[in-house]
């Protein structure tokens, strides 16, 4: 299991305006699925733009120990030549994935329908989060597990020697789920089909697609089917990975609420099933400029400026949850600044992620003054308006990397500085960050342990 690591306090101060144009690090669900179809593939898949994060790099590593040769040159390409789908070869050690829980999901998914063992874990975080959700469906291949009460980590999965293939309703609306399904069913007879109610993030059938894997997408009287066919052969290819919009999210936000900010950042993933947060800040009245916008590596993107604004509470459709759901954290914090009530629903999903979210978010606004209802499936914040949020909280950011970033953004905004206890994890997700946010203006201040 991944070892103990050092707590990094570090406190978010009142600051003047933001002003900059920056690029964010690639795409996080993007550099996950490069890495794992790269190593399914036959052939060299060169990657620009990978998301160096500690999470991605797990899985890379993982991709290794399985037998694909993974490795970066001087300039940041990275190379990964394949084994193939179903050749994966069995791991001399345990797969640690910090605390990747798409990593892991994926990779799952991956080593499903290949006959051979393979231990996961991962960190406290991680390991109390559920696999029951991706285990139930790869049960029905043929894959059998064996871990922790509720299929937690850590826990040894044991590929179907003869895989079946499987049609899966999906209870939950997961994009990680059908992923791992899909990735199992590549090297499983026949067709492999999820159904999902509610449409989740695209880039595994886009990226699929772009290997030479048969997709389709259907309409289905319980939402829409997703389909893949078996013992496919991939084929690689270069993939160039966009900035991730969940990264963007946080430089943004902070323009938005700190006075007299202009922040750009470039090169911005645009995929419609990544962009409800943008729909959801214009709905809030925020000075939000889309510019720019063309195809990068088979996805839309877009350079986006946010400016200081005078925001106003809204009710955010629960539809919209699955476009950006993990862009919740730092509405909540923009909600905080905003005049009246923003209603949040639909966010059952942010119990277990890497905290569980909605009550993180909920006592870290009550720290800093603003008043929430916590619900069952979302939030309810009461906006104070631009300036408004008297800060001054020292956050519990239980080892999640958006929290943690969450409210240090609060914190340039707010009349006191807000701290939080641990700001390691953001290197997860978003190395550089409180250098980037530094470079824009923004104060951000170590602490002692």
């Amino acid at each position: 299991m991944t070892a103990p690591h050092s707590a990094a306090p570090l406190g978010a101060e009142p600051s003047r305006a933001l002003k900059g144009e920056i690029r964010v690090p690639g795409d996080k669900s993007i550099s996950h699925r490069a890495l794992i179809l790269g190593a399914m593939a036959v052939g060299e898949t060169v990657i620009s733009g990978l998301l160096e994060g500690e999470d991605v790099l797990r899985t890379g590593a993982a991709m290794a120990a399985l037998g694909a040769d993974v490795s970066c040159d001087a300039d940041g390409i990275w190379h990964v030549h394949g084994v193939g789908v179903g050749g994966f070869a069995e791991p001399a050690g345990v797969l640690d994935f910090g605390n990747s829980g798409t990593g892991v999901r994926l990779a799952m998914g991956a080593v499903a329908t290949t006959p051979i063992a393979c231990t996961f874990t991962g960190d406290a975080s991680l390991c109390r989060r559920p696999m029951g959700r991706v285990l139930d469906p790869l049960a029905r291949f043929g894959a059998e597990s064996m871990g922790r009460t509720g299929g937690r980590l850590p826990l040894t999965m044991t590929g179907a020697k003869q895989a079946m293939p499987v049609t899966y309703v999906s209870p939950v609306a997961s994009a990680q789920v059908k992923s791992a399904v899909l990735l199992a069913g590549l090297n499983a007879p026949g067709e492999t089909t999820l159904i999902e109610r509610e449409a989740t993030r695209d880039h595994t059938e886009n990226m699929l697609r772009a290997f030479g894997a048969r997709v389709e997408v259907t309409a289905h009287e319980d939402g829409h089917a997703v389909t893949v066919g078996g013992h496919a052969e991939l084929k690689a290819v270069p993939i160039a990975v966009p900035a991730d919009p969940s990264s963007a999210a946080f430089p943004l936000a902070a323009a938005l609420i700190v006075r007299d900010s202009e922040v750009t950042v470039n090169g911005v993933l645009m995929n419609p099933t990544r962009a409800g947060l943008y729909e959801t800040l214009r709905e809030m009245g925020a000075d939000l400029t889309i510019g720019a916008p063309r195809a990068e590596g088979g996805e839309p993107v877009a350079d986006l400026t946010a400016r200081f604004s005078n925001l106003r509470g809204i009710d955010v459709p629960p539809e919209r949850a699955p476009s950006m759901i993990d862009e919740y954290p730092v509405l909540a914090v923009i909600a905080a600044f905003a005049e009246g009530r923003t209603v949040m629903r639909g966010l059952k999903e942010l119990r277990v992620k890497e905290s569980d979210r909605i009550a993180a978010m909920a006592r870290g606004l009550i720290a800093c003054g603003v008043k929430v209802e916590e619900l069952e499936d979302g939030l309810i914040v009461e906006g104070l308006g631009a300036g408004g949020m008297p800060g001054g909280g020292t956050i519990a950011t239980e080892m999640d990397h958006r929290i943690a970033m969450s409210f240090l953004v609060a914190g340039l905004a707010a009349k006191k500085t807000v701290k939080v206890d641990d700001s390691a994890f953001i290197a997860t997700s978003f190395p550089g960050f409180s250098d980037l946010m530094m470079g824009l203006g923004g104060r951000l201040v170590r602490l002692n342990r």
